[in-house]
């Protein structure tokens, strides 16, 4: 794995959804799954957690889910 994947959105970091996913899984203790409309690309939110595989909890305004980072953008990123 590399790296700077490791190091990007932290917890605390303030991120955008970049695409629409076709599903998200709560970022619950009893995680289920949920339309991913709940969340539109370009909706803000806030790293809550660093998960396995490049994966991030983060909350937004419906909701807190697991997004792939991929699919994040850290605003304010240089």
């Amino acid at each position: 794995m590399s790296e700077p994947a490791a190091s990007a959105c932290p917890v605390g970091a303030s991120v955008v959804l970049s695409e629409q996913q076709p599903y998200l899984k709560t970022a619950d203790a009893m995680p289920m799954l949920r339309p991913g409309d709940l969340v539109s690309a370009g909706e803000e939110g806030e790293v809550i957690s660093l998960l396995p595989k490049d994966q991030r909890g983060v909350r937004f305004r419906r909701g807190s889910f697991v997004v792939p980072l991929t699919a994040l953008q850290e605003i304010g990123s240089d």
